[in-house]
Parts: structure tokens; sequence; C-alpha cells
């Protein structure tokens, strides 16, 4: 359970956010969903996990799982660009078709509420903050954030844990 600004959030399906192209969206519509939540960067040495961000999401489906990417500019300013900038460099270097979301802030004051409530119930190595691009957070189909992997696990190493909930 987490509280912001007197409204408690059980799970992310409390939450919404700004897509890439700044359509509000309900992330109760991942509802049964395994998700893949991961703040990202386009200028950074992990940006080459977008292909296998993406191979995790064409492999299980969007009817099961879903990659929701959340750029961020946070980290040595590896994030610069505007939206339509980073969802172009996205698709166009890397083929993304999974969920891309409004470039945001992920620590400090002005962090996305979602990821307020996913590191207070996923610490990392230093405590609640975000280390760096590329942290990845899985949540179950019922909308729990259940583990928190490092910048820098590859993708492919998460899908042991995607199954698991899947199945």
């Amino acid at each position: 359970m987490y509280e912001i600004e007197g409204d408690v959030c059980m799970n992310i399906y409390d939450f919404k956010a700004n897509t890439i192209s700044g359509v509000e969206k309900d992330l109760g519509e991942y509802r049964g969903k395994v998700v893949l939540i991961v703040n990202t960067a386009s200028k950074c040495g992990l940006t080459t996990q977008y292909r296998g961000l993406e191979a995790l999401y064409k492999k299980y489906g969007s009817d099961k799982f879903v990659v929701l990417g959340f750029p961020c500019n946070q980290f040595a300013r590896q994030e610069p660009s505007s939206n339509e900038v980073i969802e172009n460099f996205c698709r166009i270097n890397f083929g993304v078709t999974f969920p891309l979301f409004e470039k945001i802030e992920v620590n400090g004051d002005g962090a996305h509420p979602l990821f307020k409530y996913l590191t207070s119930m996923e610490n990392g190595l230093y405590g609640e903050d975000i280390d760096w691009n590329f942290t990845k957070f899985l949540v179950d189909r019922n909308g729990n954030a259940v583990k928190r992997f490092t910048p820098v696990t590859e993708p492919k190493k998460i899908e042991v844990d995607i199954e698991i909930l899947i199945n």
C-alpha cells in the first residue's frame, strides 16, 4: 500500500501516465498482464537494451505481457531529446513497438508517482532511489511490483521470472 496526496494506491493499476504522444493512459488497462516497467535513455551505454526489451515483448505477446518504457533525463542528461525525437529514435534504431511514455523524472520531488510507488515497494542497491537508466521493475498480473532489476541486468536474464509470472 502506498499513499499519494491522500489517495491510497494498492498497485500500478491506481496510476495514470501520459503516452509519448501525450495521451493520458490509465495503467489499469494492463490489468491481468505481467508488466515490465523500465526507465530508459537514448544516449546511454545501455541503450542497446531496447533490442532485448522488444524481443521479450514480441516473444510473450501483448495479451499476456507488456513492456512500458519511461524515458528519463536525470542520469548524466542521457535523454535530452523531445518525446517525438525519442519515439522516432526507438522505432527506427531498435524497432520498438512496446508502449513508450512521456519523458519523466524517476527520483526526487519531481518523480512521477508511479516511480515513487515502485521504489517504495522494491528498493534497489542504494535504497529507494533509481540507480541509473534501465532500472527494471517486474509487476505481476495483479499489479504488484514483485522484483527490481539493476540497470546492467540484460532483458534476456529476466525471462525466467517473466515465465514464472505468466504461467
